[in-house]
């Protein structure tokens, strides 16, 4: 079993920055890919980022293009949001997932590519 912690969530004024960090651990598992998704309340989760484990290749959602950069540490097996220029519409509960399965040519975009989630952080953005 892998757990998942997110962290790093809070209240902040339009137009600043949070930094989220999600950390994975637990016994004997593969990485292929962690991401991020947010859900608002009354709307589904959707896609922010996500990035790949060996070549480090990022996708974006581009609602967040050029203002959040995903990041990740191997050793450490965490994975990290900045997110800068926060907008109110921001504001969700953001999770992140991890793949331990292969691939398989699979979207990073789709809430199925993932095998375990955190619990959330939660992110208010004041307008």
């Amino acid at each position: 079993q892998v757990q998942l912690v997110e962290s790093g969530g809070g209240l902040v004024q339009a137009g600043g920055s949070l930094r989220l960090s999600c950390a994975a651990s637990g016994r004997a598992f593969s990485t292929y890919g962690m991401g991020w998704f947010r859900q608002a309340p009354g709307k589904e989760r959707e896609f922010v980022a996500a990035i790949s484990w060996s070549a480090g290749s990022t996708d974006y959602a581009d609602s967040v293009k050029g203002r959040f950069t995903i990041s990740r540490d191997n050793a450490k097996i965490a994975v990290y949001l900045q997110m800068n220029s926060l907008k109110p519409e921001d504001a969700a509960v953001y999770y992140c997932g991890l793949r331990s399965r292969f691939p398989y040519g699979s979207s990073v975009r789709s809430l199925g590519f993932y095998d375990y989630w955190g619990q959330g952080t939660q992110v208010t953005v004041s307008s």
